[in-house]
């Protein structure tokens, strides 16, 4: 029998988890094909279940399933194929959430674009999570909401119907083939989807972006739990102490950032920068009601961003994105007072997202220019006064900066702050994000966190573990990785001079930006601008290839940044900036560097590099 064959080799699977599996936040691009995301891993773990190897080395050498965990990872790839196998479905047909409402969302926005009627039936009171109503009005979804007592009997509805169950047993799914998404609340873990008949597998890559991009995937440990369940085996689950250490991260967090104000922490950071996006939304919609809002935001900063804001966009008549050139040959202060007097003549509400350095080129502007340009008092058409912006600061490459402080560079202009906690904070040991915000915008984290809520976007009590554990040497950890940085540019700029390294300057580092991450141009030959873009995107892959064959337990192709140990290569126009503009992109080398590495084997292997030139 075939459920008997899958839950054994399950077991066997589960016995033999690579610790990479469950550890990682971010895997392998060397061994990442994007466009055949989990269906690669898929097919060759399907092999290995036909001839029933679970060696753990085995396991290990699968292709990179995804290379995120908020998009997915192995182990909620091995749920959802196991949940799919036993219950007979297409594996690419169920996808695990760490929230339980975003899901639902999913379908909504589809349907929103579609112009196709949605009706939500559920049997049991749900979590309070499900504010039906804010979803109506501040993300501007259109459904019916229907309580149920049984679903045997549904009449024909012409649109989508969503039912939400509770605790289902997933080795034993009841579906309905009048319900077109079942989604299954795990009451510890999150939810699982069943995108239902062959009628609805063109929402499943939409599904799997709003994942990749409001949520996360279920959790690696929460899905390793989830599959001994599917096994019939008893799982443990996080049991610290949730209260103890959310006090401890929120006491690090405000001793580092110097401020006061609530500390909300998200599941990852994009779930943090959802939950403020959608919050201000509403700030927006209670206090300037009628009026236009403009969320602006650099073209070419990181994907994940860029993407989500235009995302948020798309979905709601009265906003719109306006663009704040901040790399290169554009000066961050000159942008950003260029389209506040825009929006200010438009009479609109103004919210700025800037990175803080820029994500690759680790930009800082001048930041009393900056200030002065976002404090600027202007005038409507009218003659009225403006709206003053929230400025969104994303200051995960400098976390230890305290710019929301009392004394802080913005502390006249409402700021919210946030870092992405896969890096420095958890030192890439979760993906769990946190913002704070000075005193002028204390005010806004209460609908920012009602909106983190709704999503159910919080950070789970392993994550919060995580966090409690590694923020206190986080500070520690940034100097010592600075130092290995710097000692690493600068020898690099006396090996190869020719090379443009995009780096904070020593005046910078003294005024406190010591990020662990530099990015590198190679110099480039050629008679023509292709020929020489073509040889400088060979030199960018031959120069990590070497890194991370030569380097192997220490250099790795990934995108993370402020790990514990080694050093991460990668090129952000095919990684980070997979949905920026093509013309926006950066085709350069970024190197991020950790506070525990072999500085001098690197030296020594870029040495071998340049005498290759």
């Amino acid at each position: 029998m075939k459920v008997p064959k899958v839950t054994n080799y399950l077991e066997e699977v589960i016995a033999n988890t690579p610790q990479d599996w469950l550890k990682l936040t971010t895997h392998r691009l060397d061994i990442y094909n994007e466009e055949l995301a989990k269906t690669e891993f898929l097919k060759q773990f399907e092999n290995l279940y036909k001839n029933n190897n679970s060696d753990k080395t085995s396991l290990s050498e699968l292709p990179t399933a995804y290379d995120y965990i908020r998009l997915g990872h192995p182990l909620s790839t091995v749920l959802e194929w196991g949940i799919a196998k036993i219950n007979d479905l297409k594996a690419e047909n169920v996808i695990s959430f760490s929230s339980q409402t975003i899901p639902v969302m999913a379908v909504l926005r589809k349907n929103l674009f579609e112009k196709k009627d949605t009706q939500i039936l559920y049997s049991k009171e749900l979590p309070g999570c499900f504010d039906f109503e804010a979803m109506k009005l501040v993300y501007g979804y259109n459904f019916d909401l229907k309580k149920v007592d049984k679903t045997e009997d549904l009449p024909e509805f012409y649109g989508s119907t969503i039912f939400i169950s509770q605790n289902d047993d997933l080795t034993d799914l009841a579906l309905n083939s009048n319900i077109d998404f079942h989604i299954s609340l795990q009451e510890e873990s999150g939810s699982v989807m069943i995108v239902n008949g062959d009628k609805n597998e063109g929402y499943i890559s939409e599904i799997q972006h709003v994942r990749r991009r409001e949520t996360i995937a279920m959790t690696p440990a929460d899905c390793y739990a989830t599959l001994k369940q599917l096994t019939g085996k008893s799982s443990t689950r996080n049991n610290s102490d949730l209260t103890t250490n959310k006090t401890k991260v929120v006491e690090s967090v405000q001793a580092i950032t110097a401020t006061s104000s609530k500390v909300l922490l998200g599941s990852c950071g994009l779930s943090v920068q959802y939950g403020i996006m959608m919050g201000l939304i509403e700030e927006a919609l209670e206090n300037y009601k009628g009026k236009k809002i403009k969320i602006i935001v650099p073209p070419n900063c990181y994907g994940g961003t860029n993407d989500q804001a235009r995302r948020v966009a798309a979905c709601l008549e009265n906003v719109d994105i306006l663009d704040l050139p901040v790399d290169g040959n554009n000066d961050m202060v000159q942008s950003t007072d260029k389209v506040l007097e825009q929006v200010a003549k438009e009479d609109a509400v103004p919210y700025i997202i800037a990175e803080i350095p820029t994500n690759p080129r680790v930009e800082v502007p001048d930041l009393e220019k900056l200030r002065d340009a976002l404090s600027k008092v202007r005038k409507t058409e009218s003659g009225d006064t403006a709206i003053d912006p929230v400025f969104i600061l994303d200051q995960t490459f400098c976390p230890n900066v305290q710019f929301c402080g009392e004394d802080g560079i913005l502390s006249t202009i409402r700021t919210i702050s946030y870092v992405s906690g896969s890096k420095f904070p958890s030192g890439g040991r979760c993906t769990a994000g946190y913002c704070v915000a000075n005193q002028k915008a204390e005010n806004l984290l209460d609908n920012i966190e009602k909106h983190l809520r709704l999503c159910d976007n919080e950070a789970t009590a392993l994550q919060v573990e995580i966090l409690a554990e590694q923020l206190p040497s986080m500070n520690q950890r940034i100097k010592d990785a600075y130092k290995n940085t710097r000692e690493f540019v600068t020898f690099i700029e006396n090996k190869l001079p020719e090379a443009k390294i995009n780096f904070v300057s020593e005046e910078l580092a003294e005024q406190g930006f010591t990020p662990s991450v530099f990015s590198l141009d190679l110099p480039t030959r050629g008679n023509t601008p292709e020929e020489r873009e073509t040889y400088k995107r060979e030199l960018n892959h031959k120069l990590i290839k070497m890194m991370i064959t030569q380097i192997p337990n220490e250099s790795k192709y990934c995108v993370s940044y402020g790990q514990l140990k080694g050093c991460y290569w990668t090129i952000p126009a095919t990684s980070t900036q997979g949905t920026t503009k093509e013309d926006d992109k950066d085709y350069i080398a970024r190197v991020s560097v950790s506070p525990d590495l072999d500085l001098e084997l690197h030296k020594k292997v870029f040495s071998e590099f340049v005498a290759q030139l």
